[in-house]
């Protein structure tokens, strides 16, 4: 009798308990297959992602629930690797966080994360957030802790503590965001490799690093953030930074040249898009 396959929380809980695991941020269902036959465990779903990208708008809590529910499902249908993906404020109160956990277990998910930012939230990297009350937050978490029907579905807690109040006050609600349900820490925007370190002393839980570009957090190899006690690394914008700064260039000299010819040697083939996607032209 064949061994049942672990769901993909199951799985990434696996991952995280063996050694630190690396995201690289999808753009869409396409990069996520191109993440998965690179040969990634994991991948990631970047909100600033589904908000530039997909709907073209800044990352300051414009995209919705269903929006983020069919980018999820687009993207798991097409993969078999865990997936964790950003789910901002959780879409409302407690209530809406738990309907999010839901609607996103539904699309294929392994993991979210939910963040004590007020409604509209910010870039976690930008000055200017507002947090909301701990007390207001972990009733989000202990309700969306409670409504996932896998019990291996990761429920991680984002504070952007310490970029508003404190690197302490960060600590402290992170305690208490453990307590009330959340299953691992997510310090948005701490600022170098010492504090990474102290904030892994200080909160033994399992802990992911946001490894973004153009931010507050120095470039770290993921293996130093392994070191420092971290399980989790994303990258959440660098494909689609790399992809933009790319069309944008493409762009330019398409309209000078007038011809797609000179930009042959830095496209990907016909084939090589037919064997991303799995296709046959010939069956």
């Amino acid at each position: 009798m064949s061994q049942q396959t672990p769901s993909r929380p199951a799985q990434l809980r696996r991952l995280i308990a063996d050694h630190t695991v690396m995201m690289p941020g999808a753009i869409n269902a396409l990069t996520a297959r191109a993440i998965e036959r690179t040969g990634f465990e994991a991948m990631y779903l970047s909100g600033a992602v589904l908000a530039n990208a997909t709907i073209g708008v800044p990352d300051v809590g414009l995209t919705t629930l269903s929006e983020a529910v069919h980018h999820a499902t687009r993207c798991a249908a097409v993969t078999s690797i865990p997936i964790i993906s950003d789910a901002d404020t959780g879409f409302g109160g407690p209530e809406n966080a738990a309907r999010t956990v839901q609607e996103f277990e539904r699309a294929g998910l392994a993991g979210l994360h939910l963040e004590d930012q007020e409604f509209p939230k910010r870039c976690g990297h930008l000055s200017g957030k507002s947090l909301v009350s701990e007390h207001e937050f972990c009733d989000k978490l202990a309700a969306a802790a409670a409504a996932r029907r896998d019990p291996a579905f990761l429920i991680i807690a984002r504070t952007d503590a310490r970029g508003v109040t404190s690197y302490d006050d960060a600590v402290r609600r992170a305690h208490l965001y453990l307590k009330a349900g959340a299953d691992a820490i997510f310090p948005e925007a701490l600022e170098d490799a010492a504090e990474f370190a102290r904030f892994a002393r200080d909160v033994p839980a399992p802990l992911l690093a946001n490894m973004t570009e153009f931010g507050k957090t120095p470039y770290l190899t993921v293996d130093e953030f392994a070191a420092l006690g971290y399980r989790m690394v994303i990258f959440p914008v660098t494909l689609m930074r790399v992809a933009l700064k790319a069309v944008r260039e493409a762009l330019v000299e398409l309209k000078q040249q007038r011809t797609n010819k000179h930009l042959l040697p830095r496209m990907q083939t016909r084939q090589e898009l037919y064997d991303l996607l799995g296709y046959d032209p010939k069956r």
